[in-house]
């Protein structure tokens, strides 16, 4: 299919919602030709990037070859289908064992959706959650054993006295006679300190196959609490991991260190709204940069990955961060970084048979980019780049039962997209 039976295929661009203000950046979208695994596109001579546009800050230089602009992948021809429709700001989804689709909107709203498209039925139970800017009800996981507990677990954007923060709970699904209800709600964490702003707060949840989980929580964006990124004694831009209980595991970092809070992975992040585990079970994130620098990393334990002291991009008025510096010792490097951003929400590691191609990709739904970023790895290095137009915000990127990859769209009269290899669906 191409482009224009792409674009043809999918809902036009809607209204936008209250988001980070990165996301006004928008990256031309240009296909490159390099084949689609890591090992072979680092094989064969380099093509031209993606990414056409000038960057924001054209005196910052990579730490290392291939570090941004990687070589354009073999473009893909997709299929593109809406298979739900008329969804209020969703923010995130999450497959049921017998296909249906747990969804949540902003507003604080759950929903279990047939797994073929349809109204579906409101879940009820649900906290109350602040809801202004970009805060409200966000990520939605079920719980590993889910077959047998019924478990789902899911953060949202906590009221509380004096501000808010990013809060993660867990509570029963339980479903009858055509209703749907979260009972015996736990909460599990609380960011802190609490904090009054309507921006930042992070939060995906990724489980691991030990039975912890990660959590990872912004830093709230104003000047004022983002220097705590790099303090230990707060919760701002951290990965959080946690014994599925919410009990801080005993090997995790900073256990035991004064004036450090036990739950933190990594530090030094801004805000982070992408995460998922690759084929080896270790975890990667992508974060919101400022004008420029979103970054893709894989968070290390006890490892300080250096916002605000050292990034790429620059302040939204032009500015440099701080003392616009890019590298600092003591602070990680990311394994790749935008400028300008993708503005980057959702993100799934491809391991299923409908695109065979695809297998080992990382995908990253572009709320700047209105579409899908994928990227295929050599190692731990970025080989190549794609991105896959679907003329909308992304939201949310999940991989199907079916193989097909899902996309949750995040405006008012929001969708979710089943994208599938043209004529292969």
């Amino acid at each position: 299919m191409n482009r224009a039976a792409l674009l043809a295929s999918a809902v036009l661009l809607a209204a936008c919602g209250t988001v980070d203000a990165n996301d006004a950046q928008r990256a031309e979208e240009v296909t490159g030709n390099l084949p689609a695994t890591g090992a072979e596109a680092a094989s064969r001579p380099a093509q031209a990037p993606v990414e056409t546009s000038p960057p924001n800050a054209p005196h910052q230089e990579p730490a290392f070859a291939g570090q941004t602009r990687a070589p354009g992948a073999e473009p893909t021809q997709v299929e593109v289908t809406a298979v739900v429709d008329g969804l209020d700001s969703a923010w995130a989804l999450e497959f049921l064992p017998d296909g249906r689709m747990l969804v949540t909107e902003k507003a604080g709203i759950m929903r279990i959706l047939p797994a073929g498209g349809g109204q579906g039925i409101e879940v009820t139970g649900v906290p109350e959650v602040d809801a202004r800017g970009q805060g409200g009800l966000l990520d939605v996981a079920l719980s590993p054993g889910f077959a047998e507990d019924r478990l789902i677990y899911f953060s949202f954007a906590e009221p509380r006295e004096g501000g808010n923060g990013t809060t993660l709970a867990r509570a029963r699904l339980s479903e009858q006679g055509g209703t749907a209800a979260l009972e015996n709600v736990e909460i599990l964490f609380r960011q802190m300190p609490t904090w009054q702003s309507t921006k930042h707060y992070g939060s995906r949840i990724v489980f691991t196959p030990d039975d912890k989980l990660f959590l990872t929580v912004g830093e709230r964006s104003d000047p004022e609490p983002r220097v705590q990124s790099q303090w230990l004694d707060s919760h701002f831009g951290k990965v959080i991991r946690l014994n599925l209980d919410g009990s801080v595991p005993e090997d995790n970092p900073f256990v035991g260190q004064d004036g450090a809070m036990a739950e933190i992975w990594s530090y030094g992040h801004r805000n982070l709204q992408s995460a998922t585990l690759d084929g080896q079970g270790r975890l990667w994130t992508v974060e919101h940069g400022p004008k420029g620098g979103d970054e893709l990393n894989r968070p290390e334990p006890g490892k300080n990955y250096g916002w605000p002291v050292i990034t790429y991009g620059v302040e939204y008025s032009g500015q440099p961060v701080g003392e616009g510096i890019t590298a600092k010792e003591g602070m990680e490097q990311p394994v790749y970084y935008w400028d300008p951003v993708i503005a980057p929400s959702g993100m799934a590691y491809y391991d299923a048979d409908l695109f065979p191609e695809w297998q080992g990709s990382m995908l990253i739904g572009g709320l700047a980019t209105e579409g899908l970023v994928r990227l295929t790895l050599d190692g731990d290095r970025v080989a190549s780049e794609e991105r896959i137009d679907l003329g909308h915000r992304i939201r949310d990127v999940k991989v199907g039962p079916d193989g097909a990859i899902y996309a949750v769209t995040d405006q008012g009269n929001g969708q979710i997209l089943r994208v599938a290899p043209d004529g292969r669906s």
